[in-house]
């Protein structure tokens, strides 16, 4: 079984991951991290073309540069396609699993609904679960970010206007009421992690359980 979760950024993907995987013994991987696997493959056109998102941010080094000159929307569009970058990568990694029985974990925001049934329609309704995470609420996001405790944390790390953490949280709520539309369309569990955030992690583990 593949484990899909997909959402905004900063909604607690890898959390929920890392949780999945402690308590059931899965192990799991960020799509992060396959993007920087299929980088070595490109040449810079190729990449400058399929990574738009990180193309900006090299313009664009500091979070407060980046979000105030770069609309919610513009980020929400250039994230959605360099999502498609991934795809081949995310491809062949859930179905070497499956061939070989595995059970395993991937999230990232490269998880989208439309990859996800691509997947299942692919390789069958069988061999996944999905899930999307979503975040709605920027002023609230603002405040629950300095909670933070993931090490070096990029977002802590690369603002210092306190306005920035607001523009942010309005560009995860843009990015979340699309996908949440998308995700609805094609049938998958959406959780808002504005609410409780230990009780909507609950929530996420107990679908994994009872759908194993």
């Amino acid at each position: 079984m593949i484990y899909l979760i997909g959402g905004a950024p900063r909604c607690g993907k890898t959390t929920l991951a890392k949780s999945i995987s402690k308590k059931f013994g899965i192990p799991w991987i960020s799509t992060d991290m396959l993007e920087v696997v299929t980088i070595a493959y490109m040449t810079k056109k190729q990449w400058n073309k399929t990574h738009p998102y990180s193309l900006l941010r090299r313009q664009l080094k500091t979070n407060d540069q980046f979000y105030n000159i770069v609309s919610s929307q513009k980020i929400v569009n250039v994230l959605k396609q360099q999502a498609k970058s991934t795809f081949a990568a995310i491809d062949m990694a859930a179905i070497s699993e499956i061939k070989d029985g595995n059970d395993y974990i991937i999230e990232g925001y490269h998880i989208t609904p439309q990859l996800t049934q691509k997947l299942i329609k692919k390789y069958g309704q069988k061999n996944f679960k999905v899930i999307f995470l979503t975040k709605f609420d920027a002023p609230k996001f603002a405040i629950n970010v300095h909670k933070s405790n993931t090490p070096n944390d990029w977002l802590l790390a690369g603002t210092k206007n306190k306005e920035t953490f607001i523009k942010v949280g309005e560009m995860v709520s843009c990015y979340s009421h699309w996908l949440k539309k998308e995700a609805i369309k094609y049938g998958a569990k959406v959780l808002n992690m504005d609410q409780d955030f230990k009780e909507q992690l609950r929530i996420a583990t107990n679908f994994w359980r009872s759908k194993r």
